[in-house]
């Protein structure tokens, strides 16, 4: 990790039993380039769409994002190494509303796990799974997390479908083509997790 990424203070810490500590922290685009263009120019990060991208490319993305104050960014470490990309978004402000009926409350997300080192860890990417949602729904605001991974990574589909998402239609994205970022059209299965229930008040409350 980066001097000035470790000197970024986390915006929410999740511990997760048998995996460890979980921390959500903003991405910086100038420190956190080079990290983040060797994950996604991977071959095993096809799907997130950035294959081709240089890493002066992948900066000036996230700087976009970071002007942005309906999309975020942040990077994800497991005891203090990082771990995976996060991304959340308002979807009335996205592409993606273009494609359903965005609700209040709707809070996009994009996640793109690291490299792991080492033999796998049993549980990790649901763990990490877990700590995120924690994290998105720690705004009473969020009402219902909405993904759209693409419909031809079935693996992903599945895994947020055990999660707890509700499988929604299958959308294309409309092609993005803006001087700081080209998206192309991306055919993407929507996927929907409302918020969890308040708890109920004690008996004899009032």
């Amino acid at each position: 990790m980066t001097a000035a990424a470790a000197a970024r203070q986390p915006v929410h810490t999740h511990f997760v039993e048998g995996l460890g500590t979980v921390t959500v922290t903003p991405v910086d685009p100038a420190a956190d380039a080079g990290l983040i263009h060797g994950w996604v120019t991977q071959e095993r990060a096809r799907f997130w769409g950035m294959g081709g991208a240089g890493r002066e490319l992948v900066r000036e993305i996230y700087e976009d994002i970071d002007r942005r104050t309906t999309h975020h960014a942040f990077l994800v470490a497991l005891e203090g190494e990082p771990a995976a990309l996060f991304q959340t978004y308002d979807c009335a402000a996205d592409r993606v509303g273009e494609c359903y009926d965005a609700r209040p409350g709707d809070v996009g997300v994009h996640l793109l796990i690291g490299p792991c080192e080492g033999a796998p860890r049993p549980g990790f990417t649901g763990g990490l799974l877990t700590a995120f949602l924690a994290f998105v729904f720690s705004d009473p605001a969020t009402r219902r997390v909405v993904a759209e991974p693409d419909a031809r990574n079935t693996k992903a589909v599945a895994r947020l479908e055990r999660t707890g998402f509700v499988l929604g239609p299958e959308v294309v994205l409309p092609e993005i083509d803006l001087p700081e970022v080209h998206l192309p059209a991306k055919p993407a299965r929507l996927v929907f997790l409302d918020a969890p229930a308040p708890p109920a008040p004690p008996a004899g409350s009032r």
